[in-house]
């Protein structure tokens, strides 16, 4: 959001425009000529923060980002002349935001614990000094997206300074300087005049930054949680959605993405959620280590925070601040991940001021562009070639969360996500009560991307790991249709091929893909090591399954001591999977000890 310095002289009050009507968040006004739709504009006299969302005539009506009341007919609305936009610059790293972009930490400083009407303050710092690194000499030719030098934002994170789009020409003036983000580091002839460029960029919120062309995702984000990373992958660049009932545990998937992902930069978006929410990542973020670096979290991490008790209208704001500073990154040469939680509480919003524009009601009272709406968010993904003449890549990855009422799947705001999205996580309330975390139901999930993640695991982890997946899944799907028989005659009138079924699918549900967060050895779990505990558990089906064809009790089988090992082989640290070795080794062993004597001669 830009800062905006409104300096009304006696020459330019008649150009303001004046309110005619307030309906909630949603404020008519007129006499605002020469304002666009998506300008942002100042209501009233606290100079509320509003966006022009549609025109009619000599009407004009703003959505406003702030709580309306006392605004009422007569009251000024100032014209900036200008849509809304994020300042993009060092310094954003670790900071917290609300939708418009003020940053919320300051803000409390300045005014305590309540935001008051009308607030604001600059979103980077304009007093601190960068240290600022050229990597461009004078005289050389530049086009946008050229890097011009490098500024070490935090201990996880050169921020790269960009040619702005729109500008192309030799560099005249550069040099190395400890400076704020307002002075000029460079400056550039073009054809237009000699251009002088600061640390701070703006961009419309509304408009996606600019990329030479997308490529097909290519690599995993890894997440380190084992049912996304191994069932229902997502690679960077990708899109997916969790959706699920109140209490399934989306904010719990949605945190320990944000934790434990290897995207180099995280943009979490809190959307109309509740507060101790919000707070919840401010205090573990900073007390987390980054698995690769062993620094903390939030040295890599960007906050949105707009919440539950907010102005509704806010949410939207919040969505598009989000994702234009995540692409500001990506444009970088990074690997961005943007959570959103949840894009329900945005299409909440969208409802409510669609019903004041009284506008015609789709599905549900929900406004007929509601899916082209989410569609053009989930599409400013991606994995891209940036511009600027190095051809660097970056990638962009959303994982948005979805809250359909009582965990109605066929609601407008789910069907409409995932006819976009190509990961679905289904979250089960039945799992989550059971405390079985993450909640992500098995036989409901699905990852269009697995082919690819699989490809890429088979080359650089396992030749098995697809094969393994495979017989993993197929184990889980044989459990659930066995499940019926079980509740009707119980388990004894099964075979004990099925039997083994049942037992190895619960070892795969209870050692595998449940997870402990607040367990620092389990929380996360790196590729390699989800390949080694789920390959025991398919070489034990394996010989298990070899084992009853001789005629060995079914007893014995399930019962040898070194299969608790393999539940207790998550908590293996990273830098110790050797033992995962001795693990399979102990059980062949002991499965071997069964066989009939006369067969293990001949063997």
């Amino acid at each position: 959001m830009v800062t905006i310095e409104l300096v009304l002289s006696e020459a330019n009050v008649m150009d303001n425009g004046v309110v005619i009507k307030v309906s909630g968040p949603l404020v008519v006004a007129k006499n605002l000529s020469g304002t666009r739709i998506y300008d942002l504009v100042r209501v009233g006299q606290f100079k509320l923060f509003g966006e022009v969302i549609e025109i009619h005539g000599n009407e004009y009506f703003i959505q406003v980002y702030e709580e309306t009341e006392g605004l009422g007919p007569g009251d000024p609305v100032y014209p900036t002349n200008q849509p809304l936009n994020v300042e993009l610059g060092p310094g954003l790293i670790g900071s917290i935001y609300d939708g418009v972009q003020r940053p919320l930490d300051v803000l409390r400083n300045k005014l305590g614990d309540f935001i008051t009407r009308g607030a604001e303050s600059p979103p980077l710092n304009r007093t601190k000094k960068w240290r600022f690194h050229p990597t461009r000499k004078i005289g050389e030719e530049v086009i946008p997206g050229d890097i011009l030098g490098t500024v070490k934002e935090s201990s996880l994170i050169e921020h790269r300074m960009m040619v702005p789009a729109g500008i192309k020409g030799r560099v005249s003036r550069i040099k190395e300087v400890d400076t704020t983000v307002e002075e000029t580091v460079a400056t550039i002839e073009t054809h237009s005049g000699v251009k002088e460029i600061s640390m701070i960029q703006k961009w419309p919120v509304r408009e996606p930054r600019e990329v030479v062309r997308k490529l097909p995702p290519v690599m995993p984000l890894v997440t380190g949680q084992r049912v996304i990373d191994m069932l229902f992958p997502i690679t960077k660049g990708g899109t997916a959605c969790v959706p699920g009932p109140f209490g399934s545990g989306k904010t719990v998937v949605q945190h320990q993405l944000a934790k434990w992902s290897d995207a180099d930069v995280i943009v979490y978006v809190g959307c109309g959620e509740r507060g101790n929410e919000m707070a919840d990542v401010l205090i573990e973020l900073p007390q987390l280590k980054d698995p690769k670096s062993g620094e903390s979290l939030m040295e890599r991490t960007v906050l949105i925070a707009n919440t539950s008790n907010m102005p509704v209208a806010a949410r939207e704001a919040s969505v598009y601040t989000g994702i234009t500073i995540a692409e500001y990154y990506r444009d970088m040469g990074y690997s961005v991940a943007l959570l959103a939680d949840s894009t329900s509480r945005w299409g909440e919003a969208m409802r409510e001021i669609s019903g004041r524009l009284e506008e015609m009601p789709g599905e549900e009272g929900y406004p007929n562009y509601l899916a082209s709406r989410l569609a053009g968010f989930y599409e400013r993904a991606g994995n891209v070639i940036c511009l600027g003449s190095d051809g660097r890549k970056g990638c962009l990855s959303v994982i948005g969360a979805v809250s359909p009422p009582g965990g109605d799947l066929s609601e407008p705001i789910t069907q409409a996500t995932l006819r976009v999205v190509k990961v679905f996580w289904s979250l089960d309330d039945r799992l989550a009560s059971q405390r079985h975390f993450p909640a992500i139901h098995w036989l409901t999930s699905y990852s269009l991307y697995r082919d690819v993640v699989d490809d890429y695991c088979v080359s650089n982890i396992d030749s098995s790991w697809k094969e393994n997946r495979r017989r993993a899944m197929e184990i889980l799907q044989r459990e659930s249709e066995l499940e019926e028989i079980v509740r009707l005659v119980g388990i004894d009138a099964l075979s004990y091929g099925d039997r083994l079924y049942m037992e190895v699918a619960k070892m795969i549900r209870e050692d595998f893909l449940h997870q402990n967060a607040f367990d620092r050895r389990d929380t996360y779990t790196s590729l390699k090591k989800q390949y080694l505990i789920l390959d025991n558990i398919i070489k034990f089906y394996n010989k298990a399954k070899e084992l009853l064809k001789s005629n060995v009790e079914f007893s014995k089988i399930i019962t040898i001591p070194s299969k608790e090992e393999i539940a207790r082989s998550t908590l293996i640290p990273e830098d110790q999977l050797h033992k995962f070795t001795e693990i399979g080794s102990k059980i062949a062993a002991e499965l071997n000890t069964l066989l009939p004597k006369d067969m293990v001669r001949s063997a």
